[in-house]
């Protein structure tokens, strides 16, 4: 059975990135059928949970293992009422106020693919095609509001696997957060939103609302 919540819901109720959990993960084992589930969804990502009790998680795009990924990792969070997840980049620590989850991760699981490219304004930004022209992971961000730390953000895989664009991305977000050194309230896709924070040991917290798919 998968279970649907949207992660990164705005503040208006609407956006959030969907987001498939496979509970018992046992029941699609190997990565050949995990890869083809994922893909028969048609998420960003799919969770398989392969030992609720202690938090171990596997995550797939439609086409790759992914080692680390925010979204995924604070649905599942959610969904499991967690403390800790244990995907293969590490230990994920969780912080849960009802429908608002945070993690803390370093910026260095979020992987060296992604890169970030400022852009003028917020026009340039949401006028860009999806996916942009190129290769490898993309995303394209302007500040709102660079005082206040408020950015607007768009993310594309362009891995060929059928996703054009995310509509809210955690590793990403971490990235920029990282690279920027200071708390950020993203507004990501359609309606989606993401705050995050760095920490002083280096490591970066990321959170957002979660809702389950019919709500």
């Amino acid at each position: 059975m998968v279970e649907v919540v949207r992660v990164f819901v705005g503040e208006d109720g609407r956006g959030g990135n969907p987001l498939g959990v496979v509970r018992d993960g046992a029941s699609v084992p190997g990565d050949g059928q995990r890869r083809a589930l994922a893909a028969q969804l048609g998420f960003s990502e799919t969770v398989f949970v392969d030992d609720a009790a202690r938090g171990v998680v596997d995550i797939w795009t439609p086409s790759v293992r992914m080692p680390f990924a925010g979204h995924p990792l604070i649905g599942t969070a959610w969904l499991l009422g967690a403390d800790v997840l244990r995907p293969p980049a590490g230990e994920v620590p969780v912080h849960r106020d009802g429908e608002d989850v945070r993690i803390t991760a370093r910026p260095e699981w979020a992987g060296s693919g992604r890169r970030t490219q400022r852009y003028g304004s917020v026009a340039e930004v949401d006028a860009l095609p999806a996916p942009p022209p190129g290769e490898g992971w993309l995303y394209a961000w302007a500040w709102e509001d660079e005082e206040a730390g408020r950015v607007r953000a768009r993310g594309f895989p362009r891995r060929g696997d059928g996703i054009a664009e995310d509509e809210a991305t955690g590793a990403a977000a971490l990235t920029l957060t990282a690279e920027l050194a200071r708390p950020l309230d993203i507004r990501q896709g359609a309606a989606s939103r993401i705050r995050t924070r760095p920490l002083p040991d280096g490591r970066v917290e990321v959170g957002g609302r979660v809702r389950r798919m019919a709500d």
